[in-house]
């Protein structure tokens, strides 16, 4: 951030800047309101230089040429190097698998909120590779995109991705209108998938009182879900004096499975032919109250409060039988009920004060999650209440001296956890640092190191136990501890006109980390899958992140990401655990007047997931659209050649040995057509809002 001093340079210089800008004089005459409340130089400049590197993120604009090329603001999001779209959902994601969260002027909101805002409005997207304090618990990673003021009018349109041979179906609705200082929002999104052709392979191989034992299914079901989410958002706002804003989000989701089997089931030298049938649901309805305002006193303060309020209705279901296909004897039965009421709490007070040298974000946020759980499972019936608070007080501070750029923040984190018999009572210091030196121009280093701690899930603390396969059960850990990782990274960046890469070296090590083993359970003389704190688990590697051009312009972009990784777990039993891997994968974007081509890739790596080796989801797509005034007509193919395909075996060290293999047929080759409507006059999106927080996710197991 810069200084107030520097902003005094900026108006000495301003008459220079706009004869030699002279593009951008009807731009400068717009009032930009920023996510610092800091005037920047760079508002003015970075048209001409379109990327500049900060301590903490990269700011990129476009020019003319791009911004006529695009659609809408989500398509210069998406030119940012570490960001790319999902083809399944249609959200922007991070390239890294890191979690992200979309800003719109400060404004928390969504990739479908992207759509509403017209490219020519963007002044510039900046890239948070480091989440702010604030953030911190909620991203990895912050997209924020600051736009001209909004005008009187209203934008809106729809988006309809469909397969006509199976069940796939993404669609979207938006509405946004502006009055003054008043605006309002409607936003629907649907995602719904019916596929009656998923294959699971599962072999589990153990010895159990001196007797082996090998299992090897195979499961044909049929499986689906329906996302529905509704957002009626309400703003009021006078720049500069005060924000004001009301959202209601509703969110439905129905999942089910349904699937027949056979099991090849040995016992020493006894075998038998098994059959399976299994029948699992999970319904919930969460609404969501989010209330924020902001208050500016004088020119260099603001105080903030942000209040959400959420609740889960969850009913979730599991039955798994299977018997001896020729004399129908019972091998085993898993008949779960779980009804779960989930109360989720969020309230925060900040202050923001803007120094010469910098800025100074102080806050304070209490997370309450409450959930009533009323269970049937293998043990009867059961009523038991969680309860999950979280403290957390944080300052920060973030300036620049000549090339130098530093953010640097403190925390203290109360976990306060009661579960069904453990009590969790811990105040931790979570400090971090982040310094960005400028060598020269399209060249920057950064540091960066943070260490905060992370508390157990609900599933993983639950105290449910379920069959997953004879002899074998899973369950959680009610006396779970929270885990502690400590993160540091040393970056390298570089650009220009044809190259645009990250170059990260990063080892990250987590203290008490949660992890998933097999047990052998001797009181009731089976194994079961459960949840321990690890001694540590360490990942270190290099990251190669970046975008080349060879024609330095659209009409050609290679982007991808690889990334040699070494990870190593020292397990409560003494194990050591390592695993290696190469992370990759490749995007060929070609873009031409109005058509747009694009094809992804990526080979399957194994990663450490608990107790087990697990593979991250095959990518094999094409895709071309075309655009044509509000029109956007899309086609494509998924899994060229390849259905979708996710495997999963156990540790040498695992007392079970475990392989599963589970590829959805009815995606291979699967080609979906698209059309999408999108209209606009003026804007919606003129909030500038300091905090973020949401409802949580709902607990299940």
């Amino acid at each position: 951030l810069l200084s107030i001093l520097i902003i005094k340079m900026i108006q000495k210089i301003t008459t220079i800047s706009f004869i030699c800008l002279g593009f951008v004089k009807g731009f400068s005459q717009q009032e930009v309101k920023d996510s610092t409340n800091v005037k920047e130089i760079e508002e003015v400049i970075l048209l001409a230089q379109k990327k500049k590197v900060f301590s903490d993120h990269t700011s990129y604009s476009f020019d003319q040429k791009v911004i006529k090329s695009a659609r809408y603001a989500k398509d210069l999001v998406l030119s940012v190097p570490q960001l790319e779209l999902d083809p399944i959902t249609n959200n922007v994601k991070s390239i890294k698998g890191e979690r992200l969260l979309i800003l719109i002027n400060g404004v928390e909101s969504t990739s479908l909120q992207l759509q509403s805002v017209k490219p020519e409005m963007v002044v510039r997207v900046e890239h948070y590779e480091i989440a702010p304090t604030r953030w911190a618990n909620r991203a990895d990673s912050v997209v924020n995109v600051i736009t001209k003021n909004p005008n009187t009018g209203y934008t809106g349109g729809f988006n309809v991705t469909n397969s006509p041979l199976t069940g796939f179906l993404n669609g979207s609705v938006y509405f946004n209108k502006t009055e003054g200082r008043h605006s309002f929002e409607l936003n629907y999104n649907l995602n719904f998938r019916d596929y009656d052709n998923r294959l699971v392979d599962k072999t589990y191989q153990y010895n159990l009182n001196n007797q082996s034992y090998f299992s090897e299914n195979k499961e044909q079901n049929h499986f689906g879900y329906t996302s529905q989410n509704i957002t009626l958002k309400y703003s009021n706002a006078l720049q500069n004096k005060y924000t004001f804003q009301a959202k209601v989000n509703l969110e439905l989701y129905d999942y089910f499975t349904i699937g027949n089997g056979k099991n090849l089931f040995r016992q020493g030298n006894i075998l038998s032919e098994n059959t399976m049938i299994n029948r699992d649901g999970e319904k919930y309805i969460s609404p969501l109250l989010d209330i924020y305002f902001a208050k500016n006193i004088g020119k260099s303060d603001e105080i903030i409060l942000n209040l959400v309020g959420a609740n889960f209705n969850i009913k979730s279901s599991e039955y798994t039988k299977e018997w001896v296909t020729t004399t129908g004897a019972n091998v085993f039965d898993n008949d779960m009920n779980l009804k779960a009421n989930q109360n989720h709490f969020v309230a925060e007070l900040a202050h923001i004060h803007i120094f010469k040298i910098g800025k100074l974000s102080t806050g304070y946020r209490l997370t309450n999650e409450n959930v009533l759980n009323k269970l049937n499972n293998l043990y009867g019936y059961s009523e038991y209440r969680v309860n999950y608070l979280q403290q957390y007080i944080y300052s920060e501070f973030a300036g620049k001296k000549d090339k130098l750029t530093y953010r640097i923040g403190v925390g203290l984190t109360n976990i306060n956890n009661k579960s069904e018999y453990e009590k969790t009572k811990e105040w931790t210091f979570t400090p971090s640092l982040i310094l960005g030196y400028t060598i020269y121009k399209g060249h920057t280093l950064r540091f960066v190191s943070s260490y905060k701690p992370q508390t157990p899930s609900g599933s993983q603390l639950s105290s449910n136990i379920v069959q997953i396969a004879p002899n074998i059960v899973k369950r959680g850990n009610p006396y779970l501890k929270p885990e502690y990782r400590w993160r540091n990274q040393l970056w390298y960046l570089f650009s220009n006109k044809y190259f645009d890469f990250n170059f990260v070296l990063f080892y990250e090590n987590t203290k008490s980390a949660i992890n998933e083993y097999f047990s052998l359970d001797n009181s009731n003389n089976r194994y079961a899958l459960i949840y321990e704190n690890a001694y540590y688990f360490q990942k270190k590697g290099v990251q190669l992140v970046g975008t080349i051009k060879p024609f330095g312009n659209n009409y050609l972009r290679i982007s991808g990401l690889i990334a040699p990784i070494w990870e190593k777990m020292k397990t409560n039993r003494g194990t050591d655990i390592k695993n290696y891997y190469l992370w990759n994968k490749i995007t060929l974007t070609s873009q031409y007047k109005n058509f747009t081509l694009q094809y992804k890739l990526n080979f399957p790596i194994y990663s450490l997931n608990g107790a087990f080796l697990s593979t991250n989801e095959n990518e094999n797509h094409l895709f071309v659209n075309y655009r044509k005034n509000k029109w956007t007509l899309t086609a494509g193919m998924y899994w060229i050649g390849m259905p979708s395909k996710y495997m999963t075996k156990s540790l040498e060290e695992s007392l079970v040995s475990y392989i599963s293999s589970t590829q959805i047929k009815n995606n291979k080759n699967m080609i979906v057509f698209g059309v999408a409507y999108d209209f606009s006059k003026g804007k919606n999106n003129e909030i500038e809002k300091k905090l973020e927080n949401g409802g949580g996710q709902a607990i299940t197991f």
